[in-house]
């Protein structure tokens, strides 16, 4: 059993208590980082994400696990793109980044590549901040592969590995952000570039902390450098792309994410997130943390699947989406929405719903016009055969139809001889005049245009 929680103890108490006895916090990275900034909506995702809580384990133990994570396909593909992006001293990186970010300066020759070798994300990271400084001074060309930046994220130090870092020779940084999804004609899937921006951010403000303990402080450019592979083949192309919204939005969501023993301090005592609990009371925890679902959730959050079955089942208009939830207003859920559409319920003053109820006579004339269409179409259907057929036959060829009980013009007897006036093409008595019939050039002789072999 979970030992309760003591009301006034300092935060990272606060925070293991919540993790349960025995279980060691979850490190965060910059993919969790900014899936909170596409989110920043969602106490839940933030107090789980500031306890360290293990989201895939939990999701298993309150039965909606979830299918979130890379394939080993894209994996190994997204590995290989890299090497060869980063071959020959990053050669190629280099020029990439001189031509999209920094054309004025001279050109890249052979790169400095240091060495970030070191023990522990500790001793990495401060391996880091000494390379970043010995190639700001020393104003070359300098590729950082695979650095290790740290970010204080909720009073604790989170260790994020960005692909790469380039320092201009002028002294300037910018962050390198690695994909393999494909740019097809210079641009790419904006969603897939939304959220490699929103990660890249995430760097950026890791790599502005490191700037900020230098004198005089190194700018941090505010465009990275996206690179991913040139329409269906392994070759790269790159973009910059502007991230200013990004770091502003995750610096704000971090800065939240401080004051997350607020969020700790409203649950019931005794709250814990162990997956070793029973379901039921997993559930009660989980569920007194306020959530905010949406279907983006779904590729981002590990708990999305059970957030939308509850989301779901108190028809809460935001499982349909942030757009549609922004248009409507006060109305937040599905019954409130229908009943304000059919003028149930609702400030007939307010644009939701005045927009609601016009579409929803909009809708029903349509459904009227519909309903009438088909109607017709079925009347049409039940004409019969004969009569439509007889509708359609051309109107010289109609006149050489008897009609209904009068005899059928006699067939004379092989060898008869047929007078001018019945010899086939000659004109009928009563029928329209039509003209000649026009001989086929190189046709056999008889044989005139459109007659049947």
């Amino acid at each position: 059993m979970p030992l309760p929680r003591t009301r006034g103890k300092a935060l990272r108490q606060q925070l293991a208590e919540l993790r349960g006895p025995d279980v060691a916090p979850k490190a965060l990275d910059a993919r969790a980082l900014a899936a909170l900034a596409a989110n920043p909506g969602c106490d839940r995702r933030a107090l789980l994400d500031g306890a360290g809580v293990d989201k895939a384990k939990l999701a298993s133990a309150l039965g909606a696990p979830s299918a979130f994570g890379m394939s080993q396909f894209a994996f190994m593909r997204g590995n290989a793109f890299e090497a060869r992006v980063k071959a020959d001293g990053g050669a190629e990186l280099l020029r990439l980044v001189h031509e999209k970010l920094d054309p004025g300066a001279e050109p890249p020759g052979a790169g400095a590549v240091p060495d970030l070798s070191a023990i522990g994300p500790e001793g990495r990271a401060a391996r880091t901040a000494l390379a970043l400084r010995e190639a700001t001074e020393a104003g070359v060309w300098t590729l950082l592969d695979h650095p290790m930046l740290a970010l204080d994220v909720a009073g604790s130090a989170a260790f994020l590995e960005p692909d790469a870092v380039v320092v201009h020779p002028d002294g300037r940084w910018t962050v390198v952000e690695i994909k393999s999804f494909p740019m097809l004609d210079g641009s790419a899937d904006p969603a897939k570039v939304g959220a490699a921006a929103r990660q890249s951010a995430v760097y950026v403000l890791a790599l502005e902390e490191v700037a900020a303990r230098l004198d005089p402080a190194p700018e941090v450019r505010h465009r990275v450098l996206l690179v991913c592979p040139k329409d269906f083949s392994n070759l790269p192309a790159a973009s910059a792309v502007d991230v200013r919204k990004q770091r502003a939005v995750t610096r704000r969501q971090l800065a939240r994410l401080t004051r997350v023993e607020d969020i700790a301090a409203a649950l019931p005592e005794g709250s814990c997130f162990s997956p070793a609990l029973p379901a039921e009371e997993l559930v009660t925890a989980v569920e007194a943390v306020p959530a905010t679902y949406a279907p983006e959730c779904l590729s981002a959050c590990e708990l999305a699947f059970h957030c939308r079955a509850r989301s779901r089942a108190e028809g809460a208009v935001t499982s349909l989406g942030r757009s549609l939830r922004a248009e409507l207003g006060g109305l937040t859920t599905v019954p409130d929405v229908l009943a304000a559409a059919r003028g149930r319920a609702g400030d007939p003053d307010d644009p939701a719903v005045a927009a609601l109820r016009r579409a929803a006579l909009l809708r029903a004339e349509a459904l009227r016009g519909t309903a009438s269409e088909t109607h017709a179409r079925a009347g049409e259907a039940r004409v019969p055969v004969a009569s439509a057929s007889r509708a359609r036959v051309p109107e010289d060829l109609a006149s050489r139809v008897p009609e209904r009980g009068a005899s059928a013009p006699a067939v004379p007897a092989p060898g008869t001889p047929v007078s001018e006036a019945d010899a086939p093409g000659a004109p009928v008595p009563g029928a329209s005049a039509t003209k000649a019939p026009v001989p086929v050039a190189g046709a056999p002789e008889g044989r005139e245009a459109g007659a049947c072999r």
